[in-house]
């Protein structure tokens, strides 16, 4: 289930998109009830995109931000009360580890949700059911 991080160059401090990226994979993880989970845990992925500055845009202007975008089966990220928590933290993360200087209004996030039948794991195509089995015996 990749997590797409786009930031602006210097958004946060250098290093910190490693950090980013792990503690929104553990956020991800926990609100769905999965932290620790063997199955999920390895197949939560995450990639950086820096943008260099002049290159991001809001209203067709220049600004410097930070984007969190989740593709998953359409099971995970479907509660309201889980998305707004999930993406919540990772605004917060992101917020934080920029020292505040990353203000919340400059922290955009969606979920996209795959077809079912069309998400791989291990070389293979899985249904929402198969996942769902292959969670619970992880």
């Amino acid at each position: 289930m990749p997590i797409t991080l786009t930031l602006t160059e210097n958004v946060l401090p250098a290093g910190q998109e490693a950090v980013a990226a792990s503690k929104i994979t553990e956020a991800f993880l926990k609100h769905h009830g999965l932290s620790g989970n063997t199955v999920m845990t390895p197949n939560v992925t995450t990639h950086v995109v820096l943008i260099a500055k002049g290159h991001s845009f809001s209203g067709g202007k220049p600004v410097e931000g930070a984007w969190v975008e989740t593709k998953t089966p359409s099971f995970a990220l479907a509660d309201h009360a889980v998305q707004a928590e999930f993406f919540g933290e990772a605004t917060q993360i992101l917020h934080d580890l920029s020292g505040g200087t990353l203000s919340k209004d400059r922290i955009w996030s969606n979920g996209v949700h795959a077809v079912d039948g069309t998400w791989n794991m291990s070389g293979k195509a899985l249904t929402n059911a198969a996942i769902g089995e292959a969670i619970s015996a992880g």
